[in-house]
């Protein structure tokens, strides 16, 4: 079954069944993305309030063969948020659906809806003197449906996981517009397939995420963070090795920072304080949060003391305030701003085994070389493996002027990685602009499985059609 547009005798009817203002006209926002790469298409908006309003949209379109493009906060990288071609589809939005239904400090969980924002769930966890740990840049924008439909990442990967190392249940509608009632805040439940592992990360592709239940964290009595000069990525792996070592489970983030990221920050957002009167190379943030009784001053301290004395280290700031913390974070939050000003010729989100990552540094930066003249902004989070490996054109010149680079750069770093172990999406997901990638460099069985699997839960093809897998857009 090919999927058909939202078209007016349908979306009338779909209105008498949903209470009033359900469905209204599509806003610019519903049709664009970050990179502004593409501009999405869409008949109309659906923004319920209820699951059971979700299911009523879902079976419809089920019924009548429409595609449902799945809306969370829009900050998706990938274009899984927007159809640029094919019949208009229906979007759906779950901004109304953002309420926190419980709370369970002493369970270390809590229950919210799929509109709720990062940032808020943050602050409903802060409240009962909790954290919920994953921390993204777009986080007063990006809600907790399109956060768990990508298995999204972030800087604390390292000690929390992603976001599906955080999920306990799920709530979704499926794509018959039946509705999956997986709420348990259980940590052990053997009771067959795992759905939730399944939709965690699917993309909006085979259900719609509605509510979920979260798992807490205590907050660390003491954190601290340090900002440290290292001659190359090689060094940077052996200083977190070391820094495993002593402080185990301890280590919130390790982040790997090249000097191209400070020099573009000097370029296009100067007034930002830049750390280093020379800025090195390479350096790493790391942060650590202590239990009682532990200080993360000394434990840096320690840290950079054993690193120097192994030539590891040759320069480095502790913060010795959470103005100064506060700084260093909003240092390195601020790079993908300025890469976005200034415009990459590709954008590469890959993932290496950490053994990896200094040879393919090394081995990338001349072969990009050789193909023209451009910048190479890497940074990322090496505790858990996941480069942001960006190219740009020289300064003076824009990603337009070098536009025919772009499939020869992302065809070169992607067959390296691919031929390192590595993966070609570490933490944005396929969407559509992943898609040929995923075909080229996709286990043949994995892909055949995903294919099946998508046959049997969504047979018409309605759900978020042409994003992950091929062939659900054209009708």
């Amino acid at each position: 079954m090919s999927v058909i547009p939202a078209g007016p005798a349908f979306l009338s009817d779909l209105a008498a069944r949903l209470p009033e203002g359900t469905l209204g006209a599509v806003e610019p926002r519903f049709l664009s993305e970050p990179r502004g790469r593409w501009q999405g298409v869409g008949a109309a908006v659906a923004r319920p309030r209820r699951v059971e309003e979700v299911a009523v949209i879902v079976r419809a379109c089920a019924g009548a063969g429409v595609g449902i493009i799945p809306w969370g906060g829009g900050t998706g990288l990938v274009g899984g948020q927007v159809m640029q071609d094919g019949p208009a589809p229906l979007i759906l939005s779950l901004d109304r659906m953002a309420a926190l239904r419980a709370i369970y400090p002493d369970e270390h969980a809590m229950v919210v809806e799929a509109g709720m924002t990062l940032a808020q769930a943050q602050a409903h966890a802060q409240a009962v003197a909790r954290r919920f740990p994953l921390t993204l840049a777009s986080q007063g924008s990006a809600c907790l449906g399109g956060v768990l439909s990508t298995n999204a990442g972030g800087v604390n990967v390292l000690r929390y996981g992603n976001a599906r190392d955080l999920c306990l249940g799920i709530e979704a509608v499926l794509p018959d517009g039946s509705v999956l009632h997986g709420l348990k805040r259980l940590r052990k439940d053997n009771t067959g397939y795992d759905l939730r592992h399944l939709l965690i990360g699917a993309e909006g592709t085979l259900g719609v995420i509605t509510a979920a239940s979260l798992r807490l964290h205590p907050v660390p009595a003491a954190e601290g963070t340090a900002l440290l000069a290292v001659p190359g990525p090689a060094a940077a792996l052996a200083l977190l090795s070391r820094a495993e070592a002593r402080l185990g489970g301890l280590i919130t983030a390790f982040e790997l920072i090249g000097g191209t990221g400070l020099q573009f920050l000097a370029e296009v957002l100067p007034q930002l304080r830049q750390p280093f009167a020379d800025p090195p190379d390479w350096m790493v943030l790391v942060e650590v949060g202590l239990p009682e009784g532990l200080s993360p001053g000394a434990a840096l301290e320690d840290l950079f003391a054993e690193g120097a004395g192994a030539g590891l280290v040759t320069d480095g700031l502790i913060a010795t305030s959470q103005t100064q913390r506060d700084a260093f974070w909003h240092l390195r939050e601020m790079i993908p701003e300025a890469n976005r000003r200034i415009g990459a010729i590709s954008s590469h989100d890959i993932s290496l085994p950490l053994g990896a990552i200094p040879d393919f540094i090394a081995r990338a930066g001349p072969a990009l070389r050789a193909l023209g003249d451009v910048r190479i902004n890497c940074f990322g989070h090496l505790g858990d493996g996941n480069l942001h490996y960006n190219v740009f054109p020289q300064r003076g010149r824009t990603r337009a002027d070098d536009a025919a680079l772009r499939e020869p750069v992302k065809r070169l770093v992607h067959d390296m990685v691919h031929a390192m172990g590595g993966s070609v999406s570490a933490e944005h997901g396929i969407g559509r602009l992943k898609v040929k990638d995923l075909e080229r460099y996709g286990d043949p069985a994995k892909l055949a499985a995903m294919r099946a699997i998508k046959a049997a839960l969504d047979p018409g093809g309605i759900m978020n059609p042409g994003a992950v897998l091929r062939g659900q857009a054209a009708g």
